[in-house]
């Protein structure tokens, strides 16, 4: 298996980084640090409604020794005209809004009586209490993400935050899915006696997009020569990873080793593993007839990952073990692999 892994990843080269708009950039990994250029938050701000106090004005305040202050003025969230506080008032303040310059606490309204010119308070609150400090979250020149991380909905949350409209990644890998048989038929179609529904290119596609990358199912292939060559060169276009499943056999239906990697014209390898029947992978240009394209070069080899067909061969559904860390790398992921 180490021998196999140690393979697919000599094959699998992570995609070249692009710069893209924050939607587009889910599922894929970060090329480059990010770091702050602001603070977060840019200003002290309120941490909920209420009124913003000096704490020392209130420090007597309890539910049966209410003190009143005057209320000056309403601050908004976004209001960022200037706002002074004075000793022994109090300022109407949105969550989220700039703390008045001398405030350094803001009374919940739900321990006032929510007065308008002037409030009654009925507890006391220490000096920061309910107040966001500036750069409380994220301080400007701060790495805040790292080089390899996949950007997920926080992520995203995150870089706008930040103010990033473009980032730059490594795209998720582009696999395709390519089941072989004649036996095969499309789950929700009629079946006649002798037929299979297709169970491991739907397992297999899904365990793909689980594991980060873009899959394409392709609609089964029958045991015929042209028509598995024809799909192969057709999907090649758009494939970093081609995963077919059947179409492997020790006897006159091995039809993938027969296109993609002819005696002396490719690397196609067997490999055990267990549990589970034998599976290979490879990365041969192709029979030259079969695959014209492939033998003019006019496309770079694509990783190979060939399993037996049937539902129990892939009963576990999930992603073969040595194509996790070949996606990460494809990927542009960090790998952490552990040696068996």
């Amino acid at each position: 298996m180490a021998e196999h892994l140690a393979a697919c990843l000599e094959i699998a080269q992570a995609a070249a980084p692009l710069d893209v708009v924050l939607p587009d950039a889910v599922g894929c990994v970060l090329a480059q640090d990010v770091v702050a250029g602001i603070d977060l938050p840019a200003v002290d701000l309120a941490g909920l409604d209420g009124y913003a106090v000096i704490a020392k004005d209130v420090a007597e305040a309890a539910q049966n020794n209410p003190l009143e202050l005057d209320v000056v003025d309403v601050v908004r969230a976004g209001d960022m005209r200037p706002c002074h506080l004075v000793p022994g008032a109090s300022v109407l303040i949105d969550s989220g809004a700039p703390m008045p310059l001398g405030a350094d606490a803001v009374i919940p309204w739900t321990d006032t009586d929510r007065g308008e010119s002037r409030v009654s308070v009925h507890r006391a609150v220490a000096s920061g209490a309910n107040v966001r400090r500036r750069a409380e979250d994220v301080k400007s020149g701060t790495t805040v993400l790292k080089r390899g991380s996949r950007i997920s909905a926080r992520q995203v949350a995150l870089l706008a935050g930040l103010g990033f409209h473009r980032v730059r990644v490594r795209p998720a890998p582009r696999v395709v899915v390519v089941s072989i048989g004649d036996e095969l038929v499309e789950p929700g179609h009629f079946r006649e006696v002798g037929d299979v529904f297709d169970a491991n290119g739907h397992a297999l596609a899904c365990a793909v997009t689980d594991a980060g990358g873009q899959a394409f199912r392709v609609a089964a292939v029958p045991d015929e020569l042209r028509a598995l060559a024809d799909t192969i060169e057709d999907q090649l276009v758009r494939a970093d990873v081609l995963i077919t499943t059947g179409g492997l056999s020790v006897g006159q239906g091995d039809t993938v080793k027969e296109v993609l990697a002819p005696p002396g014209l490719g690397a196609l390898r067997r490999r055990r593993h267990v549990p589970g029947p034998p599976a290979r992978r490879g990365h041969g240009r192709g029979h030259p007839d079969l695959l014209p394209a492939r033998r003019s070069g006019q496309r770079p080899d694509r990783l190979r990952d060939l399993h037996p067909a049937g539902p129990a061969a892939d009963r576990r559904a999930h992603l073969p073990a040595p194509l996790q860390p070949a996606r990460r790398h494809l990927g542009g992921m960090a790998l952490a692999v552990r040696q068996t």
